[in-house]
């Protein structure tokens, strides 16, 4: 605790705006930045000069309007309170900007508050709201590209493992370590077999990888329950998604936001209420 607890997590809200403003900087950027760089080894491998000479990263360039490249001035970048008086539009030439940016913000500062005001603003606090941070990133990513970058996905692991060794979490490090190892094995087995039998890749790697660390986060024993979540989820939302003619090419649905989904909720309710909420 650094102050009382209220304040802390006042503290903790106003912060996690910050960081939810910066993951929609993530979110758009890091998928692009990876496919410069693939490009660019391709070119390399090829002989050819690089594609891509400007540097491009999450600084650099500055944020500006994708329409008419207005630059976003510091005070047109205040979370939330600047959405809100521009009116989700953009100042220079009016194209809107989508209301998911402040509720990414808003998520962001809510789950940050949420775990200063559960655990304190201590070591275990704070390493929570990492874990929320990079699964707000993961699955906005992965619902817009289909992609899970090891960036994000391999820090998370790793990080579970060190919290639980650090005795962050009640976690211990055995359950951690087996929780990681059952989540990626559990996910690449049933992957080889729908393959073997259909003949079609039905899941990512990047899934394994983020099954992975919600092991590590929450353990071994938490996996059947997240991914029981996760599979309900992503079944009612294919189905909507079906009647109303939105699937995207191939029929295809990521599975990485609902993994994400599954896993904030056994983090707000704990891993036995989702059984509970499924009636098992």
């Amino acid at each position: 605790m650094l102050f009382s607890p209220v304040l802390d997590t006042v503290l903790a809200g106003v912060f996690g705006l910050l960081v939810g403003s910066f993951l929609n900087v993530v979110i758009y950027r890091l998928p692009k930045m990876l496919e410069r760089e693939w490009a660019d080894d391709c070119a390399e491998l090829a002989g050819k000069e690089p594609v891509h000479a400007e540097p491009f990263n999450l600084v650099v360039p500055r944020s500006r309007c994708r329409q008419c490249g207005h630059l976003i001035r510091w005070y047109e970048n205040i979370p939330v309170l600047s959405w809100l008086a521009l009116r989700g539009k953009c100042s220079s030439c009016g194209t809107r900007i989508g209301l998911r940016y402040p509720l990414v913000e808003l998520a962001t500062a809510g789950l940050f508050a949420w775990c200063v005001w559960a655990w304190g603003a201590n070591p275990t606090g704070l390493a929570w709201c990492g874990f929320c941070a990079a699964i707000l990133a993961l699955a906005l990513i992965d619902w817009d590209t289909t992609l899970l970058p090891d960036v994000i996905t391999l820090p998370l692991l790793w990080a579970g493992l060190i919290v639980a060794a650090l005795h962050w979490t009640p976690l211990p490090l055995p359950q951690a370590l087996w929780g990681a190892v059952a989540g990626y094995l559990s996910l690449w087995l049933v992957t080889q077999a729908f393959k073997l039998a259909t003949g079609r890749v039905g899941m990512g790697n990047g899934d394994f990888k983020l099954f992975a660390a919600l092991g590590a986060w929450f353990g071994w024993q938490a996996l059947v329950p997240i991914v029981l979540m996760a599979s309900v989820i992503g079944a009612v939302i294919g189905i909507a998604l079906k009647f109303a003619s939105q699937l995207r090419e191939g029929g295809y649905v990521p599975f990485g936001p609902f993994l994400a989904g599954a896993g904030l909720t056994a983090l707000l309710f704990g891993p036995s209420a989702i059984l509970q909420v499924l009636g098992l």
